[in-house]
């Protein structure tokens, strides 16, 4: 029985009908990657130009606005109906909007204020509407879930506790003269 040991493993070393299967094992888990990877990074670009383009919007009906001054609620309506691929948008959009003197900006927390579905519910951080003329910066900030949280850019994404993560959009305005 000796004998038929090594010309049995010599047969097998020198048989190639496996060899496409190796390499299919060893590149496809790349490849769904490389692809799980594309498709997370389109969707968070396509959710962060949609709330750029939404605060854009917003914001332009604000300026050209004159005589009204739009409270919290209307403008994150506002932005909520027209960013499409924003989730829960109502629920998961926080706004901030604060007056900053342009000959002495400071400006805004480095870290946007957003919601955090671990938490309580708390109240905005800042939301004061100008005066006439005045410098004014809106910071929006929307929570989502990954589409892949356990893959790639999906797990790099620094998100809450709830498993979270988020885009942010700031746009600066002067306030017209009503």
């Amino acid at each position: 029985m000796t004998p038929l040991l090594p010309h049995r493993l010599a047969r097998f070393h020198r048989d190639e009908g496996g060899n496409s299967t190796i390499e299919f094992v060893i590149w496809f888990p790349l490849f769904i990657f490389l692809l799980l990877a594309a498709v997370e990074i389109s969707i968070i670009s396509v959710r962060q130009t949609t709330l750029e383009r939404a605060m854009d919007m917003t914001v332009r009906d604000i300026r050209l606005g004159t005589g009204t001054a739009p409270q919290h609620n209307d403008i994150k309506n506002l932005i909520c109906d027209r960013a499409a691929m924003v989730p829960d948008c109502r629920n998961n959009l926080r706004l901030e909007m604060v007056q900053v003197d342009p000959k002495n900006f400071v400006p805004l927390p480095e870290v946007p204020d957003c919601t955090d579905q671990s938490e309580e519910v708390r109240p905005v951080r800042a939301f004061s509407h100008g005066m006439d003329n005045q410098l004014m910066i809106l910071r929006a900030c929307a929570k989502f879930k990954p589409f892949f949280p356990l893959t790639g850019v999906g797990k790099e994404l620094s998100k809450d506790n709830a498993g979270y993560a988020a885009v942010t959009a700031t746009t600066a305005f002067v306030q017209e003269p009503r």
